[in-house]
C-alpha cells in the first residue's frame, strides 16, 4: 500500500474482528484496482470500517500518530513532516491525500513495523479523526473558504476545531498569523504557535472570538474591541530559514517551489521537533520531496513541458499565480464542479484573475464557460478550448502552466499520462 515502509503482514496481532476488516477491505481494494478505478484505498477503507466501526483506533494504537488538517496543503505538508519522521522510524501516512475516515482506514490496513503514523485529515473530520487516533501531535496549518456546498463556513469550521479539539493531550502546532486558526487552537493545553504567514487574509477580516473588525498593522493581528491577538510565535519562517525557538536559524532548501511550502516546511519542522528530530535533520530530509501525488510535476506531452499545479479556492490560486509570476507562459485553466470539488463555484469571482494578463490563456473543464465570464469581466485575453491537446497545439513556445482544481486536475495527469 502507498505510504508505507513494510509489507511483512502485521494481521496476526489484531483482535479477530480487526482481522476480518482488514482482510475483507484489501479485498475491496483489490478489486477496485483491477477493475481501474483507482488505488482503492477509499472503498477498502469503506469496507473495513462497515465490518469493525473502531478499527481506525486499533490500527493507530501502537503508532506515535501526528494529524495534518488545512484548507490548503495539508497534503504537501503531510508528505514532509513523512519525510522528515523518517529519519527517527518508519512511517505509515495516506501519502495520496485519502483524507477522511476511510480513506485514512484504508492506508493504513497494511501497517506492519512503522512506528509513526502521519495522517492528512479532511477539516471537518479533525475532531473525530483525532478521538479515535490519540495523536500525540496536530499541525493546523489555515482555513478559508472551500467548498462551501459541503463544508461549514469558516468560522463555523474554527468553531468545530476549537470545541472538538480543546480536550485533547496532543501538542497542537498552529499557525499564529491566521486568525481563524489561533482562535481554534487557543483552546487546547499544549500549543506550540509558528509563524508560517497567510497570503490569502480575506475570510479573516472579523474577529472569530466577538465579530468585531480586526486590525492588521504589517504582520501582526489583533481585535481592537475584545483584545483577541496574535500570540508570540515559538517558530518563524524568516526568508528560507526556520528560526527554532532557540533562535537558531536554519536554511529551507527544497525542491517545491514557492512561499507557502516554505511555510509548510516550518510548520513541518516544529511538528518534527515534536518527536525529537532536529530541525536541521528535518529540513534536510524535506530536500528529497520533488512533487506530492502529482503537484508541480512538469511532464513532457506533446512534445511540450507542462507543470501541473492544483488550485481549489482563492488562497489556493493566490498561492499558484506567485508561481508564475515570471516572463508570461502560457497558462491552462481548468475548472470542474463535481462532487468532490465542491458545486459552488462562486469563489471564481474572489479570485485575482487579473494577474494573469499578458499571459496566453487556455480555459477548460466542465465550469468553462463560467471562468470564461470570469475572464471576460477581468478584460483578460482567453481561449475556451476542450482539450489539453488543443492548448498545446495554439500556445507559443515555452513550459505551459497548467492550473486545475481537484477533479480537473485528475484529470490532467490522466491525459499526459495516456
Amino acid at each position: 500500500m502507498p505510504g508505507t515502509d513494510s509489507e511483512a503482514p502485521r494481521d496476526a496481532s489484531l483482535p479477530a474482528r480487526a482481522k476480518i476488516a482488514v482482510t475483507a477491505g484489501k479485498m475491496a481494494a483489490a478489486l477496485s484496482q483491477k477493475a481501474g478505478r483507482g488505488s482503492g484505498s477509499v472503498i477498502g477503507g469503506k469496507v473495513a470500517l462497515k465490518l469493525d466501526p473502531d478499527l481506525l483506533a486499533t490500527l493507530t494504537e501502537h503508532l506515535d500518530v501526528v494529524l495534518v488538517s488545512a484548507t490548503n496543503g495539508k497534503t504537501t505538508t503531510t508528505r514532509l513532516i513523512a519525510e522528515a519522521l523518517r529519519a527517527a522510524g518508519p512511517v505509515v501516512s495516506n501519502a495520496l491525500g485519502a483524507n477522511m475516515p476511510a480513506g485514512i482506514t484504508g492506508a493504513l490496513a497494511n501497517n506492519t513495523t512503522a512506528r509513526f503514523g502521519v495522517i492528512e485529515v479532511d477539516e471537518k473530520y479533525l475532531p473525530m479523526v483525532a478521538r479515535d487516533t490519540r495523536p500525540k501531535a496536530i499541525a493546523l496549518l489555515n482555513l478559508s473558504r472551500d467548498q462551501l456546498d459541503r463544508a461549514a463556513e469558516t468560522r463555523m469550521m474554527a468553531e468545530k476545531w476549537r470545541e472538538g479539539l480543546k480536550d485533547t493531550e496532543a501538542v497542537i502546532i498552529a499557525n499564529a498569523d491566521d486568525p481563524l486558526v489561533t482562535w481554534a487552537a487557543s483552546s487546547c493545553k499544549k500549543v506550540v504557535w509558528v509563524a508560517a504567514g497567510q497570503a490569502w487574509k480575506e475570510d479573516a477580516w472579523s474577529c472569530p472570538s466577538c465579530g468585531g473588525v480586526m486590525q492588521r498593522p504589517g504582520d501582526d493581528w489583533f481585535c481592537g474591541e475584545c483584545g483577541f491577538r496574535r500570540p508570540n510565535p515559538h517558530w518563524a519562517l524568516q526568508g528560507t530559514h526556520v528560526i527554532d525557538p532557540h533562535r537558531g536559524a536554519w536554511p529551507i532548501q527544497l525542491q517545491l517551489p514557492g512561499r507557502a511550502n516554505l511555510a509548510n516546511a516550518t510548520s513541518s519542522a516544529a511538528v518534527a521537533a515534536v518527536f525529537g528530530v532536529a530541525p536541521q535533520v528535518a529540513l534536510q530530509r524535506m530536500q528529497s520531496v520533488a512533487a506530492v501525488a502529482g503537484r508541480y510535476d512538469v511532464v513532457q506531452y506533446r512534445g511540450r513541458d507542462i507543470r501541473l499545479l492544483l488550485a481549489k479556492n482563492p488562497a489556493g490560486w493566490l498561492e499558484t499565480f506567485s508561481l508564475i509570476d515570471g516572463p508570461p507562459a502560457p497558462v491552462v485553466l481548468s475548472v470542474n464542479a463535481l462532487d468532490a470539488d465542491g458545486t459552488d463555484t462562486s469563489w471564481l469571482w474572489d479570485v485575482d484573475y487579473e494577474r494573469l494578463a499578458g499571459h496566453p490563456i487556455f480555459v477548460m473543464g466542465q465550469r468553462k464557460l463560467d471562468l470564461a465570464v470570469r475572464l471576460e469581466v477581468a478584460n483578460l485575453q482567453f481561449q475556451v478550448i476542450d482539450t489539453l491537446a488543443q492548448a498545446v497545439d495554439a500556445a507559443p513556445g515555452g513550459r505551459i502552466e497548467a492550473i486545475a482544481n481537484y477533479t480537473a486536475f485528475q484529470q490532467l495527469r490522466k491525459a499526459v499520462v495516456a
